[in-house]
C-alpha cells in the first residue's frame, strides 16, 4: 500500500463533546500506530492544550497546531515549521482597537510563547474562554494595546458578536488566513486571524514532504477543516459537520461523540494491519 499520512481535526471530530477522547479511540489509534501507520492531528488548539485533551494518544510524528501557524515535534517539542506575521499586521490591529476590538494576542517574546489580553477590556466571550485556561503557563495580562502586541505575533483571536466581527472577515480573508465561525462549545463567534501561509492544509503538505508520504486522509467537523479536505485523497466529515464540508468531504462517516474516526479507521484496518507496509 502508498505510504499514506492520516489527520484528524480535534474539537468536534476526535474529541466527543466534552473535549475528551474515549477509551475506544485511543485503543484504536494507538494500536495502529505500533503497526506503523502515520497518524497525527491538526487542531487550532495550542501544543499545550492539544496534549492535555489526547493524554490517551501515543502517536510520535509532528503535530499540526495553531490551524497551521506551527507544526512541533511530538517527543522534543521542537518547532519544526513556524508562521510569523509582518509588521503589517500592526494596521489590522489598530483597526481593531478603533472599533472597540480588544483581541487575545498569541506570540513568542525571548523564546517564551504567551497569549496577552488586556483585562479590563474582556468581554463575556473572552472571559469565559480565559476561565478555561487559569494556571496556564503562557498566561500574560497587558497593560494597554501597545503592551499587548509586543513580540512575535503570529495568531490573533477576537470573541465578539457577529456584527462586529464579520466586516473584518470580508475584509481580510484575501490577505491573511482568516476563519470566522461560531465555537463549537459556547457558541460566541470567533474571528481568528493568522499569517496567509498558516494552514492545516500548507502545513499538512509540508509534513506529508518530510515524512515522505503519497497519500493524505483526513477528517474534520469545521470550516476551518476545508482547506485541508481540498488537499486530501480521501477526506472524511462527521456526522455533526458543518454542511458546507460534508458537500466536500469523500463521504459523511459517524459523529464525533460516536467514535467516527476511530470506528473509521477501525474498519478500514481490521483485515490488512499485516499489509500495510
Amino acid at each position: 500500500m502508498e505510504k499514506c499520512l492520516y489527520v484528524s481535526d480535534l474539537d468536534g471530530t476526535l474529541l466527543r463533546s466534552d473535549e475528551t477522547l474515549s477509551e475506544y479511540t485511543c485503543h484504536v489509534i494507538n494500536n495502529l500506530t505500533e503497526r506503523g501507520i502515520l497518524f497525527s492531528y491538526a487542531t487550532a488548539r495550542s501544543y499545550v492544550t492539544a496534549k492535555k485533551v489526547t493524554k490517551g494518544l501515543h502517536a510520535k510524528i509532528p503535530l499540526i497546531v495553531y490551524n497551521g501557524a506551527f507544526v512541533i515535534d511530538n517527543i522534543s517539542e521542537e518547532i519544526l515549521i513556524s508562521n510569523y506575521f509582518h509588521d503589517d499586521i500592526n494596521e489590522v490591529l489598530e483597526e481593531l482597537f478603533s472599533n472597540s476590538i480588544y483581541p487575545i494576542v498569541y506570540s513568542h517574546i525571548d523564546t517564551a510563547e504567551y497569549f496577552s489580553f488586556i483585562p479590563d477590556k474582556c468581554n463575556k466571550g473572552m472571559q469565559t474562554f480565559l476561565n478555561t485556561r487559569n494556571g496556564d503557563r503562557r498566561w500574560r495580562e497587558a497593560q494597554n494595546t501597545e503592551h499587548l502586541i509586543q513580540g512575535d505575533l503570529f495568531y490573533i483571536t477576537c470573541i465578539d458578536s457577529k456584527e462586529k466581527l464579520e466586516p473584518f472577515f470580508k475584509k481580510y480573508k484575501d490577505k491573511y488566513h482568516v476563519v470566522f465561525q461560531q465555537e463549537i462549545y459556547t457558541k460566541e463567534h470567533w474571528l481568528e486571524i493568522m499569517p496567509k501561509e498558516a494552514s492545516k492544509a500548507n502545513a499538512i503538505l509540508q509534513l506529508k514532504e518530510i515524512l515522505g508520504c503519497k497519500k493524505v486522509i483526513s477528517f474534520g467537523d469545521a470550516a476551518n477543516d476545508i482547506d485541508m479536505f481540498h488537499i486530501s485523497d480521501e477526506a472524511y466529515a462527521v456526522a455533526n459537520a458543518l454542511d458546507e464540508l460534508k458537500q466536500a468531504a469523500t463521504k459523511v462517516i459517524g459523529s464525533n461523540d460516536h467514535n467516527g474516526v476511530a470506528e473509521w479507521l477501525d474498519n478500514c484496518f481490521h483485515y490488512h494491519l499485516s499489509a500495510f507496509y
